[in-house]
């Protein structure tokens, strides 16, 4: 049995506070999820929100027309007389998804009608929309409060709604107030009452059960589930796209025809296009995810893959990594060495692992691109080798000038001195030694692609500062960190790190 997908990380997760969406990044969203995933739904916006929006999502619908698409997209709209359906119209959508009022306190309350007046409304507009030749399905708003404390009001909109040309009826979880145990509950009965229907589940995550709730909601027969990209979405968001995939494939033992092994790339292109940053614990996509630390896990690795479970991460699209720090093991520096093309001798790796752990009692970033110096410093009778050092340096800043950076290097023993101007002082100090590499080394510098400040929780204009850098050096990544009170001194201990481990790779 499959289990119908989806998304709607245009529409919900466009809910998500700060979050917006382009009209190219509509597109290209639009794209990734139909082309590169094969999900066979996507929910794009909803109807009459703004200018911007009828253009972008008018720029969604050509595209899908044109590629053979358009009845995978989806556009909410509400019950208003027919505005919604002019809209959907205009734009070039075909399928309209109507916000009915799932519980009898939002009928009451936010409308001010009896069931009867509401149920009319409803059926004029949808009757409106199918001989405007559009596809309907529905959402029954706030639909788990209604079930949960107004039955007798879901199900009696529901007999007069099952009358009508409704393909989808969606139950929406919409303040995430429920548990797996209500879920499996409330919608078995809505199974049982209606078996001929296509029932969807809509899970908010305000508990952190958005995922367990829509395995509950599989598990009784509801046919579809709702996602979006990374969890998006308005509040504590949505039900996370990946996670859900991965529970349906594993645990329901029911097909959805998403292409898993795109999964993470997608996720990482929505990441940048939203601005939210996904944590690295999330499950399937975040960074630490297929990463183990301990080394008693990576030793049941090599014996029968003891310390395996059925995300392997192959599936999305990724690789296991073993993780260095202090509770590293010899068997998580073997795998690493491996890696690189390293072999050391028991005796070696031994060595190794302890410098390993003393720099994770430290908290100092360990990397696999920083062992080969680890390695050249311990087998060098564990004496350091800091081919690369800062002799001295003299930043400037002035009011209408660009910062200036003057330093000397010592790189094997030989000095240089070069002067630079930048953006900041930081800048013109890398511009600095940008030079001696170039002009008296003849050498290739690294390049930088990602810097980040932390500062320890506190707010103290006192604390330390942490910067974080990352580097490319000929296809290898080399990330290194330095702590000062000083900024721009903590970017340059970082810099430095990464100099010598250049010299020593």
């Amino acid at each position: 049995m499959q289990i119908e997908i989806l998304d709607t990380t245009l529409r919900e997760g466009e809910q998500t506070s700060g979050v917006s969406f382009s009209t190219s990044e509509k597109l290209n969203i639009t794209r990734l999820v139909l082309c590169e995933l094969n999900i066979p739904r996507i929910e794009i916006a909803s109807a009459r929100v703004s200018s911007g929006e009828f253009d972008s999502v008018s720029a969604v619908c050509d595209w899908a027309s044109s590629t053979g698409n358009i009845g995978k997209i989806e556009i909410l709209g509400f019950i208003d007389n027919g505005l919604s359906i002019e809209w959907v119209k205009s734009v070039g959508g075909r399928v309209i998804n109507f916000l009915a009022k799932g519980s009898k306190k939002h009928c009451e309350s936010q409308l001010g009608k009896t069931l009867e007046e509401h149920f009319a409304d409803i059926e004029a507009n949808v009757l409106r929309a199918i001989d405007a030749g559009l596809e309907v399905n529905i959402y029954l708003e706030d639909w788990s409060n209604g079930i949960t404390k107004s039955p007798q009001y879901v199900y009696d909109l529901m007999d007069k709604l099952n009358v009508l040309p409704i393909k989808r009826y969606m139950l929406p979880d919409t303040l995430g107030i429920l548990n797996p145990n209500q879920v499996y509950e409330y919608c078995k009965r809505m199974v049982a009452r209606y078996p001929q229907a296509h029932f969807d589940f809509h899970a908010h995550n305000d508990y952190d059960l958005a995922t367990a709730n829509s395995f509950a909601a599989g598990l009784v027969g509801v046919k579809g589930l709702h996602c979006t990209i990374n969890g998006l979405g308005e509040r504590a968001g949505n039900a996370p796209l990946a996670s859900v995939v991965a529970v349906v494939h594993d645990m329901l033992h029911k097909t959805t025809g998403v292409n898993e092994t795109n999964i993470n790339r997608v996720s990482h292109i929505v990441e940048s296009f939203s601005g939210i940053v996904v944590p690295p614990n999330q499950p399937i996509v975040g960074e630490f995810v297929f990463t183990q630390c301990a080394g008693v896990h990576a030793d049941g690795d090599n014996k029968n893959n003891l310390y395996y479970n059925d995300l392997l991460p192959e599936r999305f699209g990724r690789e296991r990594q073993y993780a260095l720090g202090k509770m590293s093991g010899k068997a998580n520096i073997r795998k690493n060495l491996e890696s690189l093309g390293i072999e050391l001798s028991d005796s070696d790796i031994k060595k190794v692992t302890q410098r390993v752990i003393e720099l994770g009692d430290k908290k100092e970033i360990v990397t696999p691109d920083d062992l080969p110096y680890i390695v050249s410093d311990v087998l060098k009778h564990g004496t350091p080798t800091n081919k690369v050092r800062v002799i001295n340096y003299a930043l400037s800043l002035s009011q209408g000038l660009r910062p200036t950076a003057t330093i000397k290097l010592e790189v094997n023993g030989v000095e240089y001195q070069q002067s630079a101007v930048g953006d900041g002082q930081y800048d013109a100090f890398v511009k600095a030694v940008k030079k001696i590499y170039k002009e008296n080394l003849n050498r290739r510098f690294p390049m930088l692609t990602n810097y980040t400040v932390n500062i320890p929780p506190g707010g103290r204009t006192d604390a330390l500062v942490q910067t974080n850098i990352t580097w490319e050096h000929e296809g290898h990544i080399i990330k290194t960190r330095g702590l000062d009170a000083d900024q721009i001194e903590a970017a340059i201990q970082a810099t430095v790190k990464m100099l010598n481990i250049v010299e020593n790779m």
